[in-house]
């Protein structure tokens, strides 16, 4: 199997080059509106955000720079297919302006962005991150009336276009069926809390550009792309930053598209790429593991499996997971910007590796 990966230099807010309906999923981390590091690029796409700002406005700073947010969404809308999903990992922001601190609440701004282009939103995810040490105090401390909550979480936003996708014909019911996840996977995943996914901080050479990047784990993108596409979909990111979207893509068998209006970011973003084959094998693989794994527990207390994984020589919960398959990347080609990634699929062999 083969898939390909894409980077365009461009801007969120048009995706100029991307067909309307055209893209499976979208699978996104935008700049937070209100965290001081995307000032400066929310103020070049509007100037009305860099007269707020300086005039300690941050009600008209916020809405200033979710209108450029606005514009983004609705491009990716028209890129999506019927039935299309679109997941925003996003965090609100805390800050002292004008004198004042207050939180901004960049997830509800963007659900209701999401209710004006007529979007369902469906249930999203608490992701928590706990990133912050216990003892980091926030205001005054331990004297009340002036301290503050910290914040360790931020939301995935999850929302369709349309009704659900439809999956009738013959070749997509036999994609679907292949891209199952295990019983056990299903009951993390589609949790609306996800504990024990660190956030990440990319290696990136350009120091200006390490501090405009605020890449996502692997995890985040590699999940929900399992959760909500099929082997061989189209996963859409048009806020690039660091190509994690990609790589995610590259790892879970779909073809990717990411757009970047920072032209400083693109060559890290295909480096991203070229370095993802050892990180994503490892991922893919530990599918495998931690499903043989538990196998053996819930053999060992007992518990029975009623179907077999044939191709991958393991016992599975439901007969849902029996034509479930696991593809891993072996090579990258191709770039600067148009890449292609040889997939191997992994059978009962890949456990005794």
């Amino acid at each position: 199997m083969q898939t390909h990966q894409r980077i365009l230099h461009g801007d969120a807010a048009r995706l100029d080059g991307l067909a309307d309906g055209s893209v499976d999923l979208v699978v996104t981390s935008p700049p937070y509106p209100m965290v001081s590091m995307w000032d400066e690029g929310f103020a070049e796409a509007d100037p009305d955000v860099a007269r707020a700002l300086a005039d300690e406005d941050g009600p008209a700073a916020f809405e200033a720079m979710h209108r450029s947010l606005d514009l983004a969404w609705a491009a990716a809308v028209r890129t999506l297919k019927p039935g299309g999903l679109l997941c925003v990992n996003i965090g609100d922001a805390v800050r002292t302006i004008g004198g004042r601190f207050r939180l901004f609440p960049n997830h509800a701004r963007i659900l209701e962005s999401f209710r004006r282009l007529g979007l369902d939103s469906l249930p999203d995810i608490l992701w928590r991150k706990q990133t912050n040490a216990p003892n980091k105090f926030m205001g005054s401390g331990m004297l009340p009336g002036g301290a503050y909550v910290t914040y360790e979480h931020e939301y995935v936003l999850i929302a369709r276009k349309g009704a659900a996708r439809d999956l009738k014909a013959s070749e997509d019911r036999e994609r679907r069926r292949k891209s199952a996840y295990f019983w056990e996977e299903r009951n993390v995943w589609f949790s609306d809390l996800w504990e024990g996914v660190k956030g990440s901080r990319q290696e990136l050479g350009d120091a200006d550009a390490r501090e405009r990047s605020a890449a996502f784990p692997l995890e985040v993108p590699y999940r929900l792309i399992l959760m909500y596409s099929l082997f061989g979909d189209v996963v859409l990111d048009p806020f690039l930053g660091a190509g994690t979207t990609l790589a995610a893509a590259a790892a879970a068998g779909r073809n990717g598209v990411g757009v970047e209006r920072d032209a400083a970011m693109i060559p890290i973003a295909a480096e991203t790429l070229r370095q993802s084959v050892p990180p994503a094998v490892a991922r893919v693989r530990r599918r495998l593991a931690d499903h043989a794994a538990f196998v053996a527990t819930r053999t060992a207390k007992g518990g029975e499996f009623k179907h077999r994984n044939e191709g991958l020589g393991l016992p599975v919960i439901t007969g849902q997971e029996t034509a479930l398959e696991l593809w891993e990347p072996v090579v990258v080609t191709g770039g600067p910007k148009d890449f292609v990634v040889t997939h191997a699929r992994l059978g009962a062999e890949a456990r005794e590796d």
